[in-house]
């Protein structure tokens, strides 16, 4: 563990010395990331225009599941999105070999080895809106709920990955598809509303096969006081399980390699 975590830091490293050289950027991106922050919010109001609750959530209670998102969303950019697409890129064209042979695990490598850094500017506007929404709301969260929050948060950030990496590891099979990306994409938008909102075969697929509900709206209750040890431990249960899956659905893939060589 302690040999990974001196990995990361140099990939850390890299990255960031790297992105330092196009400083002028960050601004550009700060403006991108706070007027698409701004159309989600316009997009609340508008619902809320017509009614007092969108799927039995208050308006507060709904921008602290939207800060939620967009902090996740942040984390997401930050190190998985730079990283999984490549994958595809890898087995296409046969340099997935070079990542096999290095002295580090592959899944790794592939995973973290290269990080945007200016996406964390998403992660601190999603936090000031859980903030804006918690006032909203007018609720302080207790010790028991921060704690709460970020161990599902947590697992919220482990079962994003897990599925996102199990999606990209299909790249073994179906080397055409362009754009795998799309649809985990697609899957996590669904996120940003409370679940209830959803009704017949799209709640159930979201709530027990694909669990985006439980990636986003989970971590929101929490914060808003809303937890039970149950839901804790389920979510905690439930990330485990879908990364040790993405483990061994990685090892398996890996066995249809044949390489550059062919």
């Amino acid at each position: 563990m302690r040999r990974y975590g001196r990995v990361f830091r140099e990939f850390f490293r890299a990255c960031l010395v790297e992105e330092m050289e196009y400083r002028s950027e960050f601004f550009g991106n700060f403006i991108a990331s706070f007027f698409g922050l701004g159309i989600a919010l316009l997009t609340i109001h508008i619902f809320f225009y017509q009614t007092d609750r969108l799927g039995g959530w208050t308006y507060g209670e709904v921008l602290v599941l939207l800060g939620v998102f967009n902090t996740l969303r942040g984390w997401i950019d930050f190190a998985l999105r730079p990283n999984m697409p490549r994958l595809l890129e890898h087995v296409r064209r046969g340099t997935l070999d070079y990542i096999l042979t290095k002295p580090v695990d592959s899944m790794f490598y592939v995973s973290f080895r290269h990080l945007v850094f200016w996406r964390l500017i998403d992660v601190a506007l999603g936090l000031g809106v859980i903030g804006y929404g918690l006032y909203v709301e007018r609720y302080v969260p207790s010790a028991a709920d921060v704690l709460m929050f970020f161990v599902v948060m947590t697992a919220s950030l482990l079962l994003i990955y897990s599925l996102w990496m199990m999606l990209m590891t299909t790249s073994f099979w179906v080397v055409r598809i362009d754009d795998l990306s799309f649809i985990f994409d697609s899957f996590f938008d669904t996120a940003r509303f409370p679940g209830s909102m959803y009704r017949g075969a799209v709640r159930f697929v979201i709530t027990y096969v694909l669990p985006a509900v439980l990636i986003t709206n989970t971590p929101a209750l929490a914060l808003l006081g809303k937890w039970s040890m149950a839901a804790v431990l389920a979510a905690l249960a439930v990330a485990m399980l879908f990364l040790w899956a993405s483990r061994r659905f990685w090892r398996f893939a890996l066995r249809f390699y044949t390489g550059a060589g062919g």
